[in-house]
């Protein structure tokens, strides 16, 4: 019999909170059900959601690993007046009777968008008098703690005083907490600031330790990121276990300054250094790989244009047909021949990281990588568009900045054939029909074409840029 239980999670990446507890699910392999009656669903907004798990080690399994989680209860009632919450505590008198004779409690009040009154806190625990508890309160270790928490809707924007609209709540939450949140402090311990290797285009932690949730690093797994950079997402998916190997087109950003390379420090600084398998310097459309299923997850942050470009080798313009004799090098050959490099539109770049995640990964493999989207133009055919056989979508959050927002997507290696490594030299063709049955999409733009245009021109519509001619 499955058991429910209250998530509270932290404010903030509202729609990266349920993937990561369903990665974390399949991690550990066990399921969540989420609630089905009327009036449970909650909105996306909600920090407060009711899942139901089959044990309770579950709950305990989800709150160590997962970043948003603030803390797990035992879920005991729900209302929107605390007399519908009494009632319902009441009916569930089953799940909280054992500990009424001899176990020292807890009592918290708490609000979100709210702040309640110690006046009023003293009232909403005293109209739980009816549970009868027997033993002390303790403040510092008590035996169980019991959880409530009212729900307000957000005031952001207005002036008010502290207190005002007290009571004014949309739900209130009770329940017995089962395990705080103790993921949550990595994003201190991760702190972009606090590193000794960092660059001006390196993750935030939070995000990279929820990019490493949805990878599934776990002792094992071997990671690759293609896009290294100065390894934001090394650090994360190496301290949950796995072993991590990285290139990038740009060996200077990897290496930094120093006998030693900045990446293998930072490392040292989380004391992941021995999990970094090698960091190599190659153009992921002329890669080394002879083979293919090497790796458990890829792992990447792609650059779109805004603070560094994305990169391939090949000349912008090709070189005219000339005699012989009109090109010969006259580079310095004590100096190391550095191959030119060409742009590397979004679009096309995430269409072949689908392709290389597809001949790289293990079969049910993940591709984790963030995508660029403009806010008015982004339709959901657009991840759709950069999809090939074999991979499925399993997670799609948006991290919303306005005019445009970045998509972390989780893609999923669904097959078993083995593919031959992608050439990279064209274009896939065109298909007949969408992947979503609608022929209209065959001619769609996705809304990262072009981001980079888009982003410097401020995202104006079509009739703005001809109004402005």
């Amino acid at each position: 019999m499955r058991t429910p239980y209250l998530f509270v999670f932290a404010q903030a990446h509202e729609s990266f909170r349920i993937p990561e507890i369903l990665s974390i699910a399949e991690l550990n392999c066990f399921t969540i059900t989420f609630p089905t009656s009327p009036g449970e669903v909650r909105s996306s907004s909600s920090p407060f959601v009711v899942l139901e798990l089959e044990e309770e080690q579950h709950a305990r399994l989800l709150a160590r690993r997962c970043i948003l989680i603030k803390a797990v209860y035992e879920f005991y009632a729900q209302g929107s007046t605390y007399e519908e919450v009494h009632e319902a505590n009441r009916r569930n008198r089953h799940l909280w009777s054992r500990y009424i004779e001899d176990t020292s409690f807890k009592f918290i009040v708490s609000a979100y968008n709210h702040t309640i009154a110690q006046s009023r806190q003293r009232q909403v625990i005293e109209s739980f008098s009816y549970m009868d508890f027997m033993g002390k309160i303790d403040m510092k270790n008590p035996e169980i703690v019991l959880g409530c928490f009212e729900e307000y809707p957000s005031r952001s924007g207005t002036t008010r005083a502290k207190h005002e609209g007290d009571g004014g709540f949309l739900r209130v939450w009770f329940g017995r907490l089962i395990e705080e949140g103790s993921a949550r402090p990595l994003v201190g311990k991760f702190d972009v600031k606090k590193r000794v290797y960092y660059g001006n285009t390196s993750m935030e932690a939070e995000i990279s330790l929820l990019m490493a949730n949805q990878s599934l690093a776990s002792p094992g797994k071997v990671i690759y990121d293609p896009f290294m950079g100065t390894g934001s997402m090394a650090y994360t998916t190496a301290y949950f276990g796995a072993q991590v190997f990285g290139s990038d087109i740009d060996g200077r950003q990897m290496r930094g300054k120093g006998d030693q390379p900045g990446i293998i420090r930072a490392a040292s600084q989380y004391g992941v250094s021995s999990r970094i398998l090698g960091l190599c310097t190659f153009d992921v459309t002329h890669n080394p790989w002879r083979c293919g299923e090497l790796f458990d997850a890829i792992i990447t942050d792609p650059p779109y244009g805004v603070r560094a470009g994305a990169k391939r080798l090949g000349r912008k313009k090709c070189r005219p047909n000339l005699p012989p004799s009109t090109l010969t090098s006259v580079r310095d050959p004590d100096q190391p021949y550095i191959p030119p490099t060409k742009p590397y539109e979004l679009a096309e770049l995430a269409r072949d990281l689908v392709l290389l995640g597809r001949y790289l990964l293990k079969p049910r493999g993940r591709l984790v990588f963030f995508l660029p989207t403009v806010t008015d133009e982004y339709q959901e055919v657009d991840i759709k568009t950069m999809l090939c056989d074999g991979m499925e979508v399993v997670a799609n959050s948006l991290q919303d900045f306005g005019s445009w927002g970045r998509r972390l997507v989780t893609i999923r290696k669904t097959t078993s054939e083995q593919y031959p490594a992608p050439t990279f030299d064209v274009p896939p063709p065109v298909p007949e029909q969408s992947p979503t049955g609608n022929e209209e999409a065959v001619a769609h733009v996705p809304a990262h074409q072009d981001f980079r245009r888009k982003y410097f021109e401020g995202f104006k519509k079509a009739s703005d840029a001809e109004s402005d001619k």
